[in-house]
């Protein structure tokens, strides 16, 4: 800050003014009006005015420093707004940013640099990708216009993020592989247990070409797909990923994968857990060897007769955590519940796990069969299901002409369609009525589940294991749906692939600050905190926080080391922010 003086025909004015920079062109703005000679001499008292002018000057500068100056904000309601002047700023990146740079792909893309002799900024490339990703998802012409809402200024423009892509591609392994390391040194990664699935994205294109092909549909939505799939580590972590055409089928894309893994990462002993559709003979024989091992969904339906009457037979079953030997008969767990009186006693047998077991041999495969039963699971299959006929019912009622061809979850597969009358002749409309067979049917296995294994670990051992699958689940549920990675509008291979690399490592980086936070706040509420934590700039002094303090932005401060709830931020403290999530 420094004295400015301004001399009019009759009295000087006296006043303090800044310097500042402002998107590389240095401006000043007024501080504080000292007044005339005669104020600042009232003000002065007995000390020499120009003195006490120094001394008060030098005052303010270091209060600056000590951030402890009051700002007072000047504001003309006859003075414009310069158009295209951006005043708001988001914040939320630098949290991300914190764990990018932990994670070194700062490092990598200055290998990749190295590599190419290219010279457009790859780090800030890659970066705003995956923050935007997380923050406002959209389409890379939008995320690079959406950049620039981030404190700090990309470094790039819009042909270089398209070149950039071309490279991301093709070092595609390099860059999970150097992820994997690089992650080791911030956290231990539990890889002795590993999740894999499958899902698939379509594309608003109705040709099918390269990768975009018809498939089967998760959403049925009749358009090109490309099919991902993903690993996650036991805590819950992306470990690794790839790409494949839609018309692939998902059981052939595990060992490609897991021999990536078991190649790139050093990894050798680890249980592979899946969903029923993954768990192919020949996936199961891969992870039965080499000191690795598989757990994987039973579909009960699709078991042999005699082992499926086995497995809903409703003696000899176990108390799970228990090794008493007692045996319990499925069926007569109602009545014994009905006589009791205790809320506690009632609750623990109404949440109580049940189980049995045997070895079985499958196409020359030793594994073991484990089948559960709980109260609890069949009430809420129970309740799925009646919650379905009474849909199925009034679609029958109020709207047959739309009861259609019906998935294997549909509620329209109770709906049963007669063609001919009770004569055997061609009847002139089409009947509907409810399948009471189906029915019946699927009440049979409501509140039973199986899983084969090689393992030999406890049952509940192996249940724990299986219940996290839901994990990887709601991590393809946040790339589709917070992370919108779909539909997809890219039409190059090696830009499809790229887009996809950004959403997995969006992925992981959100997944390291879910748990930096212990998991304690939802999805929803994170995301939304990250795109809500802006700032309005003002020139010269600092930024003031638009956000509304709350216990995850609390949160956040207190894990990574810097606070911005205060009324106004100085621009040398947002500094010192920006820098310190770049160590």
């Amino acid at each position: 800050m420094r004295l400015k003086t301004t001399k009019s025909k009759n009295a000087i004015h006296y006043s303090i003014i800044k310097d500042y920079t402002n998107g590389g062109k240095r401006s000043t703005k007024p501080v504080e009006n000292l007044g005339n000679l005669e104020q600042v001499k009232k003000r002065a008292g007995n000390q020499d005015y120009m003195k006490w002018i120094n001394e008060y000057i030098t005052k303010l500068n270091k209060m600056e420093k000590d951030a402890n100056r009051i700002v007072s904000l000047q504001l003309n309601p006859n003075k414009a707004i310069p158009k295209n002047k951006q005043q708001t700023f988001n914040g939320g990146y630098l949290f991300l940013q914190d764990i990018y740079h932990k994670l070194g792909l700062h490092k990598i893309c200055k290998s990749i640099i190295e590599k190419y002799k290219f010279t457009y900024d790859l780090n800030s490339i890659l970066s705003r990708l995956i923050y935007g990703r997380i923050i406002f998802p959209a389409s890379k012409l939008s995320t690079n216009e959406l950049s620039k809402k981030f404190i700090e200024q990309p470094g790039f423009e819009l042909q270089h993020i398209y070149r950039a892509l071309e490279v991301f591609s093709k070092e595609n392994d390099y860059i999970q592989s150097e992820l994997y390391k690089n992650s080791l040194k911030i956290s231990k990664r539990n890889t002795g247990i590993l999740y894999y699935d499958c899902t698939n994205y379509f594309f608003e294109i109705s040709e099918a070409e390269g990768l975009k092909q018809y498939g089967p549909a998760k959403q049925k939505q009749g358009k090109p797909l490309v099919q991902m799939g993903l690993f996650l580590d036991g805590d819950g972590i992306p470990l690794a990923f790839n790409i494949t055409s839609g018309n692939t089928n998902e059981q052939t894309t595990l060992k490609p994968i897991e021999k990536q893994i078991i190649k790139d990462f050093e990894l050798s002993k680890f249980i592979v857990c899946t969903d029923a559709g993954l768990s192919s003979t020949a996936n199961r024989r891969f992870n039965n060897i080499s000191g690795r091992a598989f757990v994987t969904t039973q579909s009960i339906k699709k078991l042999k007769e005699f082992l499926m009457t086995w497995a809903l037979e409703p003696t000899g079953w176990k108390f799970s955590g228990t090794n008493d030997g007692k045996t319990y008969h499925i069926d007569k767990l109602d009545g014994m519940i009905d006589k009791l009186t205790d809320k506690e006693k009632i609750k623990k047998w109404k949440n109580a796990v049940f189980y049995k077991e045997r070895w079985i041999k499958e196409d020359g495969l030793e594994q073991r069969l484990i089948v559960t039963y709980s109260i609890k699971y069949r009430d809420y299959q129970k309740n799925i299901r009646l919650k379905q006929i009474d849909r199925a019912q009034k679609l029958i009622t109020s709207n047959p002409k739309k009861i259609g061809k019906a998935n294997q979850n549909d509620f329209k597969r109770f709906i049963s369609k007669i063609h001919v009358t009770q004569d055997g002749e061609t009847a002139e409309e089409t009947i509907f009525e409810l399948d009471n067979t189906l029915i019946d049917k699927e009440a049979k296995f409501e509140g039973f589940y199986a899983v084969c294994t090689n393992l030999e670990d406890e049952v509940a051992k192996i249940s724990e294991i299986n219940k996290r699958r839901w994990e990887i689940e709601e991590s393809f549920r946040i790339m589709k749906s917070e992370f919108e990675a779909r539909p997809v509008y890219l039409s190059r291979d090696d830009r499809i692939a790229a887009h996809f690399l950004t959403c997995f490592l969006a992925l992981t980086i959100y997944r390291f600050l879910e748990k930096r936070l212990n998991d304690e706040f939802t999805v929803s509420e994170i995301i939304d905190c990250l795109c809500e934590y802006n700032f309005k700039e003002i020139s010269g002094d600092g930024y003031i926080p638009l956000y509304v303090p709350s216990d995850i932005t609390d949160a956040l401060h207190d894990e990574f080391g810097f606070k911005t709830d205060f009324e106004i931020v100085s621009d040398k403290k947002m500094k010192n922010i920006c820098k310190g999530t770049t160590k």
